[in-house]
């Protein structure tokens, strides 16, 4: 009880949380959300491993062929720092994740806010952001999911300023319970959690097929 409490509780690190990708091969997606969260991410050091939100898109993610984790995931709290003690690591295949901040905004260590416009669309952010994406265009990278308005709004930023014609853009709302609802008729009334997850992933699926991930074939399970 007492660990339980102390990951909890931990301060945020805030440190950068690298891109996650192949060590070789063409990488044609690259899945862009907001920012490491404070119980995930910022813990795992691994795009959206550990968050609330990241849970619903691993599930999606490792349904497509396009991740690999680590069985032992399965037998364990979604929790960034516990997968982090345990040397835990996801493999990607074809598919690349980070974020449109890469660190875990806080104000105080302790509390987690969101990025502001100012943090995300200044010259050393999308200077970041633009070497990413560039590092993986030699790789095949043929399209961008953004995960929710903000990261949209970052990587239209960052298109409009560095033109790259050749991706697509697929928008998704956020995998976290309020982009949920916002898909959901009627602001998610009378919506069940688990149905708005499922059609989150079905979505999610779709728009990792439509930017250039390859699709699956009749053959595969």
């Amino acid at each position: 009880m007492m660990m339980l409490k102390s990951t909890q509780t931990a301060r945020i690190l805030g440190m950068p949380v690298p891109m996650l990708m192949p060590l070789e091969g063409l990488v044609p997606v690259v899945l862009i959300g907001e920012a490491p969260g404070p119980r995930g991410a910022d813990k795992s050091g691994v795009p959206f491993l550990g968050d609330a939100a990241g849970k619903v898109l691993y599930d999606v993610l490792v349904r497509l062929g396009a991740l690999t984790l680590p069985p032992e995931i399965d037998r364990m709290e979604w929790d960034g720092a516990r997968f982090a003690a345990s040397g835990l690591v996801p493999v990607a295949h074809s598919v690349a994740l980070g974020n449109a901040f890469d660190c875990c905004p806080t104000n105080d260590g302790e509390t987690f806010r969101a990025p502001t416009r100012a943090e995300l669309e200044g010259t050393a952010n999308l200077s970041r952001l633009t070497r990413d994406i560039t590092m993986l265009r030699p790789r095949g990278l043929k399209g961008i999911v953004t995960l929710g308005r903000v990261a949209t709004r970052t990587i239209d930023t960052l298109l409009k300023r560095t033109p790259m014609p050749e991706l697509a853009r697929r928008a998704l709302p956020h995998p976290s319970a309020q982009g949920l609802l916002s898909m959901a008729p009627d602001r998610g009334r009378g919506a069940k959690m688990a149905d708005l997850q499922e059609a989150w992933m079905v979505r999610c699926h779709n728009a990792v097929v439509q930017a250039g991930f390859p699709a699956p074939t009749a053959t595969q399970s």
